[in-house]
């Protein structure tokens, strides 16, 4: 079995600071795995707040797998934004924007959504795609594969299809036949887990979407703080939402789901 913390939307430069040490002490009582980070580490890519994203970083469990988001490339330096648009983000969190984690029984796989060539939403390429497909497409069944982005594949209900990241469609087909199993993500702030089944219509595949809300940041958008933190036993998956009660973070809500013939179904 393996347990994974799904982090995202940081945006450190408009956190709430008393949020802080008790989201450190509950994912540290977890014992993951794997501590995910889904991008938006902060609110302007300034050098302060990735310092202050870095110095919270270094007190999580490691490993760590993160991925930048939009707010991680500079919005009103001009020149940062399209000729080093992430530079930051490499000299404070990581030079690996697409980092990869492998053992035994998972593999997680990240990608780098963010792109200064739009000021909110995220796109995949085809050279992202190829080497997405060249980790997973070669992996056993009974590795859960999962890969993670800023920008979603796929939605809650309420929202429209252009929030997806850009070429979407074109990697869900790699992704039905590499078998990849979770994609995560984060970007809209709202909690979410379901299957694709009812966007893509591929037949004999269904994967499984998590989406976290904000853990930190004082933009809600109407929802709570939280996380995610998974638990991996495949074929089966349990999705459990910690969400902030004013005191600390406390489990919310669970899900489990299980992999069957035609992809993830939810069954309890």
């Amino acid at each position: 079995m393996r347990c994974i913390v799904h982090l995202s939307d940081l945006h450190f430069g408009r956190v709430d600071p008393a949020l802080l040490a008790p989201l450190r002490a509950r994912v540290a009582s977890m014992q993951p795995n794997l501590v995910v980070l889904s991008g938006d580490l902060t609110q302007r890519a300034k050098p302060a707040e990735f310092r202050q994203a870095r110095a919270f970083l270094d007190t999580l469990p490691a490993p760590r797998l993160v991925v930048p988001g939009n707010h991680d490339v500079p919005l009103y330096n001009v020149f940062q934004r399209f000729f080093q648009p992430l530079d930051k983000f490499r000299r404070y969190i990581s030079p690996d924007l697409e980092p990869t984690h492998v053992d035994g029984e998972m593999a997680v796989v990240g990608i780098n959504t963010a792109r200064s060539s739009v000021f909110k939403g995220g796109r995949i390429n085809e050279e992202q795609i190829a080497r997405v497909r060249g980790i997973l497409c070669p992996l056993p069944v009974e590795v859960t594969k999962i890969v993670v982005t800023h920008h979603p594949f796929d939605l809650p209900p309420g929202h429209a299809s252009r929030e997806l990241v850009g070429r979407a469609r074109k990697a869900m087909q790699m992704f039905a036949r590499c078998d990849a199993d979770i994609l995560l993500s984060g970007h809209l702030h709202e909690s979410h887990a379901s299957d694709t089944r009812l966007r893509y219509k591929i037949d004999g595949y269904a994967a499984l979407v998590v989406q976290a809300g904000t853990a930190t940041s004082t933009r809600g958008r109407g929802e709570t703080n939280s996380f995610n933190v998974l638990h991996i036993d495949h074929p089966r998956v349990k999705v459990e939402r910690f969400a902030w009660n004013g005191v600390d973070f406390e489990p919310h809500d669970a899900a489990a789901y299980e992999h069957t013939a035609d992809g993830w179904r939810k069954i309890k």
